[in-house]
């Protein structure tokens, strides 16, 4: 075995199969000096973005999925596109053409980054590490496409197309701290119980009617999985207990009513509030239903089944 073979074993498999991209990106993590920054933006955002319907329509709670990833498709989409533009022998048609794609991505980074903002201030610490790093790069490629766009308008063409590749390769670096917290970090997953996989068919016994206080949420288990359960008089509520936006135990949240008057449940950890008789959402930052179970008492038992 020679030295760096030794080297290697003893600094562990850890350091050894890791890209070092992704060693820099978990580095991210846990880079506490990032947090005085998070904390101030995070009091902007919070103070600027109150609860209701705006904010709710930049989680994307109407659409039922977080509405900032597909958002970034656009400028992602016109500034690529004009990179391939300036690849190509320069003619006024093709400048032309560079120039609008530009601008189109400039005018569609606007409501990206606002539905950005909305979710990244909903996340946990870790999160908003990468989070406020992949902000950081997206905004240097707005502001270099920005200076590409004045030079190519000023007929400095070669200019406009070094700033635009500038602008890409900082995209580039914002997409892939993207990609990682949707995929590596789970940012805009659904969290909640998958019961389709987890709970059997048919009705299932659950708890005592007794043993369940009125007016107070608890939770119980059915198998894998863990229930936000309420009882209401002789009516029983039940949905998963694993909030949808980040896993926040729903039996711990405080109970309120909707415009309407129905029970709801807001979540202790980032406020998602959850009607309890179906599991809808009422306000972000969660945008998927909480799954939801209907109930029927047999000889005192509470029997439950998921809602399809």
């Amino acid at each position: 075995m020679n030295r760096r073979t030794s080297n290697i074993f003893r600094r562990g498999p850890r350091a050894s199969v890791r890209p070092h991209p992704v060693a820099m990106v978990d580095g991210l993590e846990h880079a506490g000096a990032l947090d005085r920054v998070i904390r101030g933006v995070s009091t902007v955002v919070q103070r600027t973005l109150r609860p209701g319907r705006t904010k709710d329509a930049l989680h994307g709670v109407p659409f039922g999925h977080p509405a900032h990833p597909p958002l970034t498709d656009l400028p992602m989409g016109c500034w690529m596109s004009a990179a391939v533009l300036d690849l190509m022998p320069s003619t006024a048609g093709t400048q032309l053409a560079s120039q609008a794609l530009v601008a189109a991505g400039l005018s569609t980074a606007v409501p990206t980054a606002l539905t950005g903002l909305a979710d990244w201030s909903a996340l946990q610490r870790r999160q908003q590490r990468v989070g406020v790093v992949h902000a950081a790069s997206t905004a240097t490629a707005t502001a270099l496409y920005a200076a590409s766009l004045v030079a190519r308008r000023r007929g400095r063409d070669g200019a406009g197309r070094a700033l635009g590749f500038a602008g890409l390769t900082a995209l580039l670096a914002g997409g892939y701290l993207g990609g990682h917290l949707a995929f590596r970090q789970a940012a805009g997953a659904n969290h909640a119980d998958q019961i389709a996989h987890l709970v059997p068919l048919g009705w299932q016994d659950l708890c005592p009617m007794s043993d369940l206080p009125d007016g107070w949420p608890v939770v119980r288990r059915l198998g894998y999985i863990s229930l936000f359960v309420m009882r209401d008089g002789e009516d029983v509520h039940v949905l998963t207990d694993r909030c949808s936006h980040l896993a926040g135990p729903l039996h711990q949240g405080r109970i309120i009513t909707d415009d309407n008057a129905d029970p709801c449940v807001v979540c202790p950890w980032h406020g998602s509030t959850f009607r309890i008789r179906d599991g809808s959402v009422v306000h972000g930052p969660a945008t998927a239903r909480q799954p939801a179970f209907e109930t029927r008492v047999q000889e005192g038992t509470v029997q439950v089944r998921p809602i399809t």
